[in-house]
């Protein structure tokens, strides 16, 4: 965690971000090629975070999506939370869409690229996840308070020889 982590979490609980979240996105987005994948809002905020690369379910064509992660058990967790809008993400329909040890799916952090696999955490998986989750980004909390869908967690680990 980071000096800037606590005012992060303050910004991320305030109930109209998701409002703002493709404008976040965009500005992220830039800061990362400006970087080459090296900086992100959220190293600047001192959290954990990967860029999730899945290919469009319908198109095909890869769509990348900046996520908090936590890392745990040899890989990372990863909450399809869209701050409690709604909606469901659409990288996780993207992610459901594609087997989960074939690689096409990527992560990319601190200007690395590699293919992982991913596993959809259920029943008491998902709740250990789950509190293991809120101990890095409390506001899990709240965006589960705000919407009636069931918040996706995703385990992804790096694949072999990657």
């Amino acid at each position: 965690m980071g000096l800037l982590t606590p005012l992060a979490v303050r910004i991320g609980a305030i109930s109209w971000m998701p409002r703002l979240l493709p404008q976040v996105v965009w500005v992220d987005k830039r800061l990362q090629a400006a970087s080459r994948g090296r900086v992100s809002i959220l190293d600047v905020a001192g959290l954990p975070n990967l860029t999730l690369t899945v290919p469009g379910r319908k198109s095909g064509v890869p769509r990348s999506t900046p996520l908090l992660c936590v890392p745990h058990d040899g890989g990372w967790l990863v909450a399809g939370s869209y701050f409690g809008d709604p909606k469901m993400p659409m990288w996780v329909r993207n992610v459901r869409a594609t087997e989960p040890g074939s690689g096409a799916v990527t992560a990319a952090m601190g200007g690395r690229t590699f293919p992982v696999a991913w596993r959809e955490l259920e029943g008491a998986d998902r709740a250990e996840a789950w509190q293991v989750m809120l101990r890095t980004w409390p506001n899990y909390a709240k965006y589960e308070e705000r919407t009636d869908r069931t918040i996706p967690v995703l385990h992804l680990t790096p694949l072999p020889g990657a």
